[in-house]
């Protein structure tokens, strides 16, 4: 199968398993609405596909809720392959995905690191004006 062709099944898969998710379709208690699928890749032989999943919660939350999806794997898909009308239907292996979070820890570091350096700079001008209004 094309590249391309892998690419559009992923982000059909992506957007059903989402849509089951937002739709509260899957009835395990670990499985929060909260939960955000970033991508999904499929494999070139469609044997198996790695479904990243991530959340704003805590680390313990998108654990469990990676449990519950990948308990909830076989009606997951079932359900989908249901509407997808190809061959054969990957596996789904469900992945905790912390790159949003670690992305937007990342971003506040920076901020703090431009937010000193700032503060320091401005120090370092008062005391430059400090000594040339003494002289």
């Amino acid at each position: 199968m094309g590249q391309y062709r892998l690419l559009k099944l992923g982000e059909q898969i992506r957007g059903e398993i989402a849509n089951m998710i937002l739709r509260t379709e899957i009835k395990d208690p670990r499985v929060s609405n909260f939960l955000t699928i970033n991508r999904v890749e499929v494999a070139k032989d469609l044997a198996h596909a790695k479904v990243y999943v991530s959340t704003f919660m805590s680390e313990s939350e998108l654990n469990r809720g990676v449990e519950g999806l990948t308990s909830a794997a076989g009606f997951i898909q079932s359900t989908i392959a249901k509407k997808l009308t190809i061959r054969q239907f990957p596996h789904l292996h469900f992945v905790a995905d912390t790159s949003i979070r670690d992305g937007y820890e990342m971003a506040k570091k920076l901020d703090e690191l431009v937010r000193h350096d700032a503060e320091v700079s401005a120090a370092a001008g008062q005391k430059a004006s400090d000594a040339s209004s003494q002289e």
